[in-house]
């Protein structure tokens, strides 16, 4: 029964972006029009759910291209991918379909750009995540990855009146600002992006959350372990003034041994989240009193990215 002292605050922006859209699209529709199986590079996104349902579907996950059989179509993942992971396709005669989020190829861009005008180039990001590993194989030996401000410190490059800063697409914004404040400390030249490399949808999630966590109790961020800017939510959400938070897969995830004490509950979703999982949170709070639901909203997203050029119309054979 709902306890009218109980409610839940439900972020919004939340859920899939538009990369993320475009990347789940690009399966569906690589399917559609070739028959299973697809391969897919890497999780096509960093969610669970989200590849379970298309491996239903007929797409084979893999992780390394030699995975493919020779001939193939693969998918390249949203988070990018080094220009040896093109040769390596190539060798193989595989039909490539590159569902790379726009905003990743920005930056990739970006560090090739500089490179070409002969800068050091300083990634903020986190060692292994599959988009910093896409991103540092641009420019090999010309790219440097800094993970947290700590590293600016211990950073060496070439000519330090010749250095730029580039970041992942899904940090924190907090901890960008913090490790480019460093770095421009270290290196007092140091040239920005330019334009602001952390993602529309990130940062419309990150302030979503900041408006909640102080209110709430709990927060509970819907999304995978492996999934960067959700992990970030939990980081926010505590930093915002949040009693507690965790990220759950689903709402099988939530522990009731979080809710005692509790009367505000905020509810939000990384950007590879389908809604579907966060209704299954919101039904799962219902069911324990907690079925008030006020939607915070702090931003209207209406950006949209056009499918590959290859599942376009006017490129099928």
């Amino acid at each position: 029964m709902t306890d009218p002292s109980r409610r839940v605050l439900l972020a919004a922006p939340r859920g899939y972006c538009a990369g993320v859209e475009r990347a789940v699209a690009t399966v569906e529709r690589a399917l559609e029009l070739y028959g299973a199986p697809v391969y897919v590079r890497h999780q096509i996104v960093h969610n669970a759910y989200v590849v379970r349902a298309l491996e239903r579907k007929g797409a084979v996950f893999v992780e390394e291209t030699e995975q493919v059989p020779e001939g193939a179509t693969v998918i390249l993942s949203a988070h990018g991918v080094a220009p040896v992971v093109h040769a390596e396709a190539a060798a193989r005669d595989l039909t490539v379909i590159d569902a790379t989020c726009p905003l990743v190829t920005k930056v990739h861009k970006e560090a090739r750009r500089f490179a070409d005008d002969g800068y050091d180039i300083l990634l903020i990001g986190h060692e292994g995540h599959e988009e910093v590993i896409g991103t540092l194989g641009q420019v090999p030996g010309r790219i440097h990855l800094v993970d947290g401000a700590e590293e600016a410190g211990t950073v060496v490059v070439r000519d330090e009146d010749k250095v730029a800063w580039l970041s992942q697409t899904t940090l924190s914004v907090d901890e960008a600002t913090t490790t480019a404040a460093a770095l421009r400390q270290r290196f007092p030249a140091l040239v920005s992006p330019p334009s602001d490399d952390i993602c529309y949808a990130t940062q419309n999630r990150q302030e979503a959350v900041k408006r909640i966590a102080p209110d709430a109790d709990l927060v509970l961020v819907v999304g995978s372990a492996n999934s960067s800017n959700s992990k970030r939510l939990v980081e926010v959400a505590l930093t915002a003034g949040a009693r507690a938070s965790h990220l759950v897969d689903s709402a099988d995830d939530i522990d009731e041994a979080w809710l005692p004490g509790a009367t505000t509950v905020g509810v939000t979703s990384g950007a590879s989240v389908p809604e579907v999982l966060v209704e299954g949170v919101l039904d799962w709070l219902a069911d324990h009193g907690f079925g008030h639901v006020d939607v915070v909203t702090t931003a209207q997203e209406t950006q949209q990215f056009s499918l590959p050029r290859r599942l376009q119309p006017q490129h099928q054979d």
